[in-house]
Formats: C-alpha cells, sequence, structure tokens
C-alpha cells in the first residue's frame, strides 16, 4: 500500500476507519524528515496490514497544533483509535522495524482496560 497524505479532510476518516495507522509528522524544509522519508516508504512495504500515512505540518498546522507536534519528524502509532507511540525524531530502519513488530503484538484488550481503569479514577 502507497504512502497516505494526511489532510484535515481525510485525518479522521483514516484514523477511525483503519486498526493500526502510523503517522509521520513532517515538513518539506525539514532535512531529517526527508532524510527518513525513504526508511518510511521501505518499512511501508514490509507491512501492508497497516496504513502508513504523512501529515505535512506546514500544510496541516491545525492537526499538528491538536496532538501538540513541537519536533519533527515525529511518528504516532495508533491502534484501534488509541495513541500508543509518540516520539520525535527519526528511527534508524532496523529500530522502526522493531517498533512497528511490538505494536502488532501489543495486546489491545489489555491497553483498553488500562485506559478505561484510569478513565474510571478520574
Amino acid at each position: 500500500m502507497a504512502v497516505v497524505e494526511l489532510t484535515e479532510e481525510n485525518f479522521e476518516q483514516i484514523i477511525q476507519g483503519n486498526d493500526f495507522v502510523i503517522v509521520d509528522f513532517w515538513a518539506p524544509w525539514c532535512g531529517p524528515c526527508r532524510s527518513f522519508a525513504p526508511t518510511y516508504e521501505k518499512i511501508s512495504e514490509e507491512f501492508p496490514d497497516i496504513v502508513f500515512a504523512k501529515l505535512n505540518t506546514e500544510d496541516e498546522q491545525s492537526i499538528a497544533a491538536h496532538f501538540n507536534i513541537r519536533s519533527i519528524p515525529t511518528l504516532m502509532l495508533f491502534r484501534e483509535r488509541v495513541i500508543i507511540y509518540a516520539e520525535a525524531g527519526a528511527l534508524p530502519e532496523g529500530m522502526f522495524r522493531d517498533l512497528i513488530t511490538n505494536a502488532k503484538e501489543l495486546d489491545m484488550t489489555e491497553v483498553h482496560a488500562q485506559i478505561a481503569a484510569e478513565q474510571g479514577n478520574a
């Protein structure tokens, strides 16, 4: 699957309509973002069951602000509409692959239970 370009028009639909979405927050002027792009593309081909998306923070400033993006590139992993990872910085290929593999193995039933428990205590 090709990498999807996220916009204000399709962001909600992509996140809500897919069980696993990885978002790369980037900007055209960002050197580390441009350096990470080939790695992101390559890894996206290895995991066809995951939606890989890019969000241009220059064009989509309101979404970037909503997620409090202060540094780019920032990777954000959504599983079942829950953010399970959000960190700034380009990852080396091996670390990125390991991150995805570990995220796929995460017990989302347990994650949802923890969220429900935290919300019950709030």
